[in-house]
């Protein structure tokens, strides 16, 4: 058996896989988040700990003889957090999150400095580690001059089940920190922010060993101590691990309340200027890029609010048969941007609404922003030198035919749907403790999931498409000066 962690932003959970990689069972715990101010996001970690222990004690309870067979752990985690410990590897602050905006004024400075780009291949977003590092040293120096290691979410979770401070190349080139291509920490970058590797967790593959576990957590939850704990992997890298996604060129696009379209590759394809996060991959020799939107399903949830109508309700009334272009255009930069934008100010609007303009036009408008902001994810990759033939879609928005038909349109490649089954993050992490623990190889383990259905484009509505994309990219700039 093999068990895989993930940490998300809401809960923990915890999923078992036999030898087989047939799931077994999962469970998982909620988790609080604190906005003590506006822009503010934190976590305790204390609280991931506990949302773990009630996890496994489940899987334990349930299933306490296949727990008793596992042979390997693998972890993932939402990126970019601060974790803050002292020398005694106490807690010094709460966990500054991943959707946390504070250091933007940081994040910016550090990010006139050409170095950040030129080392990490990415501009430094004001949610990454380094600059949330700077606005604690520079509003909480009593704290920062405490600070003896910092390490990322999942990591934390790694120090309390094997007691050593190990992080891996895929989370870890989300710090602003990281040489992405050398695939190792820039002592350069540290002294920038006042820190030193001394302050950094050593580093592995995420398919490698990353500690083993203490006998402590081992006899709590009925598991053999000793066992290999993998690297593991950020979140997405750990979905990719999951889906399959590992070759060059191959790609997922994640409609979920953010959405990411991420892209495997054998070589390392910086394109920090379109906003393209350019990251190691969780198998070496390994990158990816991801173009990241900000709200995706978060847009139709806040449509849902608004209309108070249940949005699989409004998706569903749209059919599956795809029409030409709403007419009205959605941006749907209700938090800010990333891809290609790297703005986090800019907010969204409806532009060309009319007295003709039902419910049903809206519903289209919003699906159809969001399919053009993937749009502009693509572009961008495609100018770091990524093709992509196809894209195999996951998240909540993929329920929706017609969004998956309109988004196979708008991008102009097939969009595969897997058949059911859960290719998430804390399968690719069980995927990854499997392979720490067997010395397995990733391309028998990393298989992709079969395909239920194929979206093609509609190619008769797709230069309407391509001229409701250009006009969609014309706005942000209007916008932006009316706004600024």
């Amino acid at each position: 058996m093999y068990l895989g962690i993930d940490l998300g932003t809401s809960s923990v959970k915890a999923l078992l896989i036999d030898h087989d990689q047939r799931i077994v069972d999962s469970a998982s715990a909620e988790v609080d988040l604190s906005r003590p101010h506006h822009g503010w996001s934190e976590q305790d970690p204390a609280d991931w700990i506990a949302a773990t222990e009630q996890a496994l004690s489940e899987l334990k309870r349930d299933h306490a003889a296949e727990m008793a067979a596992v042979r390997g752990i693998g972890l993932s985690g939402h990126m970019h957090g601060a974790t803050l410990l002292d020398g005694d590897d106490t807690v010094l602050r709460p966990c500054i999150m991943w959707n946390d905006v504070r250091s933007h004024a940081e994040a910016a400075a550090l990010d006139s400095d050409p170095r950040f780009r030129s080392i990490t291949g990415n501009i430094v977003f004001p949610g990454f580690t380094a600059p949330k590092l700077v606005w604690v040293k520079n509003n909480e120096p009593e704290i920062f001059a405490k600070v003896r290691k910092v390490l990322l979410p999942k990591d934390y979770l790694r120090l309390w089940l094997t007691g050593e401070h190990i992080s891996e190349m895929s989370d870890s080139a989300g710090t602003s920190w990281l040489d992405t291509g050398a695939r190792a920490w820039s002592a350069e970058l540290l002294a920038a922010t006042d820190l030193s590797e001394d302050a950094m967790p050593s580093l592995v593959e995420g398919s490698e060993a990353g500690g083993q576990l203490r006998a402590e957590i081992a006899t709590r939850f009925g598991i053999n101590a000793g066992i290999t704990v993998a690297g593991g992997a950020g979140d997405n890298a750990a979905a990719a691990i999951g889906m399959g996604t590992i070759h060059d060129g191959s790609a997922f696009a994640s409609l979920g309340t953010s959405g990411v379209l991420f892209a495997a590759n054998n070589a390392y394809l910086p394109n920090a200027e379109s906003a393209v996060h350019a990251f190691c991959h969780a198998l070496p020799n390994t990158w990816h890029q991801m173009g990241v939107i900000l709200s995706a399903t978060d847009s139709l949830n806040w449509y849902e609010k608004i209309t108070g109508i249940d949005a699989a309700d409004m998706t569903d009334a749209l059919g599956e048969s795809l029409d030409a272009p709403s007419g009205v255009i959605f941006l749907p930069y209700l938090g800010g941007e990333r891809t290609p934008h790297n703005d986090a100010s800019i907010r969204g609007a409806f532009v060309g609404v009319g007295h003709e303009s039902d419910r049903n036009a809206l519903t289209r408008s919003v699906l159809e922003g969001v399919s053009f902001a993937f749009r502009d994810c693509l572009e961008a990759l495609q100018a770091a030198g990524t093709t992509l033939d196809s894209v195999t879609a996951v998240g909540g928005g993929s329920r929706s035919a017609y969004w998956l038909k309109l988004l196979a349109t708008v991008l102009g490649v097939p969009v595969q749907v897997p058949a059911d089954g859960d290719f998430g993050a804390a399968f690719g992490a069980a995927r990854l403790g499997l392979m720490a623990a067997e010395g397995a190889d990733p391309a028998t383990v990393c298989t992709p999931p079969a395909i239920q259905r194929v979206h093609e484009p509609e190619s008769g509505l797709s230069a309407a498409y391509g001229d409701a994309h250009a006009r969609y990219k014309a706005l942000y700039p209007a916008i932006k000066g009316v706004m600024t």
